[in-house]
């Protein structure tokens, strides 16, 4: 009789966990927006910028991080990510003038970067067998959901009984912190056949094979969407929700406030995205892989427009953040998964670096945009309706990736 291998390894929890403390870092960025602004008098867009390059930095991070793990270990790479996105954090809380923050921010998106979806996934996905490949990236995408859950009621929590400058200090020990779980995560060794693979071919493969640009066109709607949401959204709630607040259903269950309100949506987006997230590793080892990703973008696509159209209360914010929650990072399992399934897992995490770049591309331009056109116009409107047609491009350009490989990358492709 054959052994099943068991699905929770050390590797996926100590993974997990360090996506987890990355994500909740990454994800409370947002209830920071007014705060900053207050502060020193800046525009919105000013804070929105520093936003806008650290996933930028993030994106352009991601590949590179991706072929230190995969050349130098993953724990150096994980090492330095935690290093650079604890003194960024430290450096930023010391910034006076919008340079400095955006200046500093690069370090802490390439921070994300090597604590993150690219390097990690990269690692859970060559630990994992066959049969729990698929399901083992969903919990380890499920698990940044789960430090969004916490992250930004925490850093709510903090804002009140200290400085935003002190919560980003106690934000960069906790990065520090986790590293003691690294010993831990030892990945298996490469194969012979995957030794013998080099870098160069491989990509040189996926570059030529129009599903891989297919992949990175499409991913760019997903960084657009999430980047802006994350950044934006509890400014937007605390200023449309203002006026019908008090009294409101949410007043008698201690949501008191419209900061409070956005925290909540936020840490609600996280909560239903690990459901969501499980379910998409769940039927992506059933169901053609790229169907399930157009049929995402295109529920998230009427979702935005829905929520834009109907009139803004609290009770659609929380509505609009379960439903946009179930359908968060589901693509990431499924992107993943398809990288490894047609390019093998030797240089998965520089591969799905490439294409989480365009992901990046898409974030700095939707919490750039979220700051800019708020400037101009007083409110997130225009930045709203770009992000339905984004989504819905996704969703068609999804639909001619062909799926299966010709041929076999490597013995160990997924």
């Amino acid at each position: 009789m054959t052994k099943t291998a068991p699905l929770l390894t050390p590797v996926l929890v100590v993974g997990c966990f360090i996506i987890m403390v990355s994500f909740a870092v990454r994800a409370s960025f947002g209830v920071f927006q007014i705060p900053i602004a207050e502060e020193f008098g800046w525009a919105r867009a000013e804070f929105s910028l520093a936003i806008a390059i650290q996933n930028l930095a993030w994106g352009i991070g991601q590949p590179l991080f991706g072929a230190f793990a995969e050349k130098l270990g993953d724990r150096f790479a994980i090492v330095l990510g935690a290093l650079m996105y604890a003194a960024g954090l430290v450096l930023s809380a010391m910034a006076d003038t919008p340079f400095a923050m955006q200046a500093w921010e690069v370090l802490v998106g390439f921070g994300i970067a090597g604590t993150g979806f690219g390097v990690i996934l990269a690692v859970v996905g060559r630990a994992s067998s066959a049969q729990n490949r698929s399901m083992s990236l969903a919990i380890a995408t499920a698990a940044g959901s789960a430090g969004q859950v916490f992250g930004a009621p925490v850093a709510e929590a903090l804002l009140a009984v200290m400085s935003w400058q002190s919560v980003f200090v106690t934000f960069s020990l906790a990065l520090l912190a986790m590293l003691l779980t690294l010993p831990l995560m030892r990945a298996p060794a490469a194969s012979k056949a995957e030794i013998e693979e080099t870098m160069g071919a491989i990509l040189g493969k996926a570059f030529r094979d129009p599903s891989f640009t297919l992949l990175f066109l499409g991913f760019f709607s997903c960084g657009y969407q999430l980047a802006f949401i994350t950044a934006h959204f509890p400014a937007f709630v605390t200023e449309l929700c203002s006026p019908i607040m008090a009294g409101s259903v949410l007043s008698s269950m201690g949501v008191t406030s419209t900061s409070a309100l956005g925290a909540v949506a936020i840490s609600l987006i996280g909560l239903f995205n690990i459901m969501g997230t499980l379910t998409a590793g769940w039927l992506g080892k059933r169901y053609t892989k790229k169907y399930l990703l157009a049929g995402i973008y295109l529920g998230r696509t009427m979702a935005a427009a829905a929520f834009i159209m109907l009139p803004i209360t609290p009770t659609s914010v929380l509505i609009f953040s379960a439903v946009m929650g179930a359908l968060w990072l589901a693509t990431v399992p499924l992107t993943s998964g398809l990288v490894a399934h047609l390019y093998g897992l030797r240089y998965m995490g520089t591969l799905y670096g490439i294409i989480f770049l365009s992901h990046q591309i898409g974030g700095f331009l939707g919490v750039w945009l979220g700051g800019r056109m708020y400037d101009i116009y007083g409110d997130y409107t225009l930045v709203w309706w770009i992000g339905v047609g984004v989504g819905a491009f996704s969703a068609l350009v999804h639909l001619p990736v062909k799926e299966h490989r010709d041929q076999p990358v490597s013995p160990v492709a997924a």
